[in-house]
């Protein structure tokens, strides 16, 4: 299931030339009053051993903020938005993802672990708002209880998050 997730997310992004880098450099800077995030693709390491002020986990309980010191949570990551900032009023760094696990320790480090991860600038919501359609349509056609119908479901589950994450409404 997991798959048909990352296939609608890698559908969404923008052709190779507009893609912005994925890989970002860490801080030597050992600071008691930052987060130490590592956010992890099975592909890549978007963050190892990065220093922030926060992150914002879009856990399937509900959206949780993570500083320093934040007390010890392992959570399911739902179809949502992962925003970091980096320095005490700069602007979030925001990242769509179809779910995956994050774990926050007691030393202020956590790991988010996500099937695939897409900046959202890098999202094009025409696509989004086409597959929507698309999964809705074999939704529609697939018989109850049939993997078609499951994986249109999903489909339309992540597309939907995704046009949230961009403001749309599907």
């Amino acid at each position: 299931m997991l798959a048909a997730a990352r296939t609608t997310v890698r559908r969404a992004i923008l052709p190779t030339g507009a893609r912005s880098g994925t890989l970002r450099m860490m801080s030597d800077e050992a600071d008691s009053g930052l987060l130490t995030i590592n956010f992890n693709l099975p592909s890549e390491s978007i963050y190892s051993g990065k220093t922030v002020q926060s992150v914002v986990i879009p856990g399937a309980a509900g959206e949780y903020g993570v500083t320093a010191n934040h007390s010890p949570i392992i959570s399911e990551l739902k179809p949502g938005v992962v925003s970091i900032t980096h320095t005490d009023g700069s602007e979030p760094e925001n990242f769509f993802v179809p779910g995956g696990f994050a774990l926050t320790h007691p030393n202020s480090t956590t790991d988010i672990s996500c099937p695939e991860a897409v900046k959202l600038d890098d999202i094009d919501s025409s696509v989004v708002t086409g597959a929507f359609e698309s999964a809705k349509a074999i939704y529609e056609k697939a018989d109850d209880g049939s993997i078609e119908k499951a994986e249109a479901q999903i489909d339309m589950e992540v597309n939907k998050a995704l046009g949230a994450a961009l403001g749309m409404s599907l």
